[in-house]
């Protein structure tokens, strides 16, 4: 990973919160052992006369006696995590939230959060990259054009309290260049469990077996979404054009996507059809979520009034 410069200030930020959050930085495993995941302890000094290396330390000071702070990872002067190289401050804490590590999905998601607050100041982010065993396993890797717009569609799940639409937006990060047809398969599903939670929210029936584009057009019949009356003449062309796009995100699914058995001489997805697919799918079922949730206030409102 070339040189990014994550500034101290950043380092500083981030360490406080973990702090005053009471972070145990090392999971399940050893500090020891979680350690030399990311750093060479053999190599580095040790500042007890009884012991040779870093790791005797480590053994001394917190496995055996535990005199040392919960926290004097942040401040030690031999990792120097306020200053290393940039690789080492981000596998360290891409490896806070390892599945090895950590198996609570919940407290990795919120720690991935607390991360990408910070680290956003320097223009980076951590990303769920691959998978082991079902298991996200996160890297870090550049903010920029082009970036998957995930944001808004993790705040979605969380209002919704969704494991399922949490574990699709993972799953789709890791996919987009891992595996583009999971990722197009994925997006579509997305939109589908957005529209039915909508659907589910307003009192109206999911029927079982509807296809996206029913589903999309059920959800726009719900929110009144149909272009007609007063709306102007360009966002009618906005809202008239959601058929074509949910019909385009199928047709990709079908053609490209996970769903469906293809010949094995099928030729892999580009990842940027695969972003394309994606990032449409996360705006519409955003704008979908945002439009009900908008006009679900509105009503509250009107009902107070009305008392």
């Amino acid at each position: 990973m070339p040189k990014i410069a994550i500034s101290e200030i950043t380092r500083r930020n981030l360490f406080d919160e973990l702090r005053l959050r009471g972070t145990a930085w090392a999971g399940r495993l050893g500090e020891s052992d979680f350690l030399g995941r990311v750093f060479d302890l053999s190599t580095l000094p040790s500042h007890d006369h009884r012991q040779k290396t870093m790791a005797g330390d480590i053994w001394m000071h917190r496995e055996n006696f535990r005199d040392w702070d919960d926290d004097w990872v942040y401040d030690d002067n031999r990792l120097k995590l306020l200053h290393c190289p940039d690789e080492k401050f981000l596998s360290f804490l891409c490896e806070m939230i390892h599945p090895l590590v950590r198996q609570d999905e919940r407290e990795i998601e919120a720690l991935r959060q607390v991360f990408n607050r910070h680290l956003g100041a320097d223009g980076y982010e951590v990303a769920a990259h691959t998978y082991i065993s079902g298991k996200a396993i996160y890297a870090a890797r550049p903010i920029a054009a082009g970036v998957l717009q995930i944001a808004a569609a993790r705040e979605i799940a969380d209002e919704l309290a969704s494991d399922h639409v949490a574990a699709l937006i993972t799953r789709i990060e890791a996919a987009v260049e891992a595996d583009p047809a999971l990722a197009i398969g994925s997006a579509k599903e997305f939109v589908e469990s957005i529209c039915k939670g909508i659907l589910s929210s307003r009192g109206l029936t999911v029927r079982a077996g509807d296809s996206l584009p029913q589903l999309v057009k059920a959800t726009r019949d719900a929110l009144n979404l149909s272009g007609q009356g007063k709306t102007g003449d360009t966002l009618r062309q906005v809202l008239s054009s959601l058929s074509t796009i949910t019909q385009g995100i199928a047709e990709l699914r079908g053609q490209l996507g996970s769903g469906h058995g293809h010949h094995p001489s099928a030729a892999r997805p580009l990842s940027s059809v695969a972003r394309l697919s994606v990032n449409t799918a996360i705006a519409l079922g955003v704008f979908l979520y945002e439009t009900h949730r908008e006009m679900s206030k509105a009503n509250d409102v009107f009902g107070l009034l009305d008392n």
